[in-house]
């Protein structure tokens, strides 16, 4: 179904991010910019108030720094005084506060773990925390046990304990004249290749298992060079990965080779830091009158499918200093046909971004020069299709380029979900212009009727006969209603964070549930 005015279709092709319905930062004053903050950690200028020493910062020490004009902040066990920060943080002087004088690490996690604090603090830095004395540990492995090896790697790390230890992914090689095959047994049914990821440069080997919110990483100095092509065989019932690897030379292994730090572990995926590969830039097309659609391809050594409603991070180097932003792939193209489009393949990852002509970093995304190369990490984010799979009326609430996630979401759908009988997507923007995808997704409206997509603007000029407004609770009780009294409802929202926020308590006051709303955040 098709909810729009009759006069504006066709519409011509149409973009992705205008803020609507709020902004994703707190709007800092003039002079408070990314760069502005670079700028002054290059001064000279004493940041921290200790003219350059470090010192041991104490509990008590600590809490004494919780005000504005005096703020330290402690995370992963080192003492930063953000107090000069405050004003260019982009989320705001009260979220910093929330940490004022205590430990902030986990905080700081749930906000943006990807954030690289170390580089964007490192002259606010002050010092370590005092270590307390703690107990040693009732039993140490000998040194005779850790040096044992097992098929050339040291024994297994027990991460999560002796009652998890059955649930733990374990792995074993062997070789062939020209192939070396590794096997990793996750002990995990309905395994497929969302859940591995997996890189080869220069002989370091890093293979990650995902299970659910835990990963097994394998990780190996191989002991010699392999082809950059390789395979990757994946028993789904029996959840048994095989990873294939092709020898330079044909040689007799003795070993797989060295294992790095974090080798065979089984870990909570929030304790592990992100890794980053690098993409080159393919092909830059414009997509509205601000927003691109980057194509990146993956380095061949590479095996990574990122995962529906999961985006990854972007790194660059800005004037010396290192910063990362979140973006959601999409599609190349929104299928009419209901199928993946031949074009995407797993070496290729299409990210829509709307340049800001004020933004340090998308300003440097936008200069990048086809066959240049970015970082990105690999995937993040708490969605699962499943949530999907068990819904009858989906409901895909969008501002800007909050409708990212949208894409493959909407495809994974309409293509897979049989049981859905209403997919809606309610997309704010602020004018005509700054739709994304309109004619496409006007198409898809018109080839199943299961699906329905209404554009709410903001700012319309004045023949502009649809709905106007931003996102509010009589909008929302319009446009958001189950197809039975008793339907199974899922309702996906993201934009900029006040628009995330609001529909998420204007949701919670019409009576839906937690559990029936997912709200998209980095």
């Amino acid at each position: 179904m098709l909810n729009v005015p009759p006069q504006a279709f066709p519409a011509p092709s149409s973009q992705q991010r205008a803020a609507a319905g709020g902004r994703a930062k707190v709007p800092l004053k003039p002079g408070r910019s990314l760069m502005d903050w670079i700028r002054l950690t290059k001064s000279g200028k004493d940041m921290t108030g200790l003219k350059g020493r470090l010192i041991e910062v104490t509990e008590d020490e600590l809490a004494k720094h919780n005000k504005k004009e005096d703020c330290w902040i402690c995370i992963r066990g080192f003492v930063y005084n953000v107090t000069p920060y405050m004003e260019y943080h982009p989320g705001g002087e009260d979220e910093l506060m929330k940490a004022a004088g205590t430990d902030g690490t986990d905080l700081f996690d749930q906000v943006h773990r990807w954030v690289n604090y170390e580089s964007m603090l490192k002259e606010c830095l002050v010092g370590r925390m005092a270590v307390k004395p703690i107990a040693a540990p009732k039993e140490i492995t000998s040194v005779s046990e850790e040096k044992k090896q097992l098929n050339g790697m040291l024994p297994e790390k027990k991460v999560l304990g002796a009652s998890s230890k059955d649930l733990t992914p374990s792995y074993d090689w062997f070789q062939t004249d020209n192939l070396i095959t590794i096997v990793i047994y996750t002990k995990q049914k309905g395994m497929n290749a969302e859940l591995v990821i997996l890189d080869c440069e220069n002989k370091r080997l890093r293979g990650e298992i995902i299970v659910d919110d835990y990963s097994y990483l394998l990780e190996v100095d191989l002991d010699h060079a392999v082809q950059e092509d390789m395979a990757v065989n994946i028993a789904e019932k029996v959840g048994k990965v095989e990873i294939i690897l092709k020898k330079k030379d044909n040689v007799h292994w003795k070993i797989l080779g060295q294992p790095l730090e974090n080798h065979n572990t089984f870990m909570k995926r929030t304790d592990r830091g992100l890794f980053y590969r690098k993409c080159k830039l393919v092909s830059k097309t414009e997509v509205t009158h601000d927003t691109k659609l980057f194509c990146l391809l993956l380095p061949e050594s590479t095996h990574l499918h990122v995962p529906t409603g999961q985006h990854v991070y972007l790194k660059q180097i800005i004037a010396g200093t290192e910063v990362v932003k979140p973006y959601t792939p999409v599609l190349p193209f929104l299928p009419l046909d209901f199928q993946e489009p031949s074009c995407h393949d797993s070496a290729h990852l299409y990210l829509m971004i709307k340049i800001y002509s004020c933004g340090l970093f998308t300003q440097a995304l936008d200069r990048l020069q086809i066959g240049d190369y970015i970082s990105v990490s690999s995937p993040e984010g708490s969605f699962k299709k499943s949530q999907v799979q068990t819904s009858e009326d989906l409901f895909l609430l969008a501002a800007g380029t909050g409708f990212t996630p949208m894409v493959k979401l909407l495809n994974f759908a309409l293509t897979e979900v049989s049981c859905l009988r209403t997919v809606k997507l309610i997309f704010f923007n602020r004018t005509e212009d700054d739709i994304l995808w309109r004619n496409q997704l006007e198409q898809l409206a018109l080839k199943d009727e299961r699906f329905e997509v209404q554009f709410i603007l903001s700012q319309p000029v004045r023949d502009w006969v649809g709905k106007q407004g931003m996102i509010s609770p009589s909008l929302l009780s319009e446009f958001v209603k189950r197809s039975r009294k008793d339907s199974k409802v899922l309702i996906c929202i993201c934009g900029p964070t006040p628009f995330t926020e609001q529909g998420v308590q204007y949701l919670k006051d019409l009576g839906y549930s937690q559990e029936e709303v997912h709200p998209f955040t980095a």
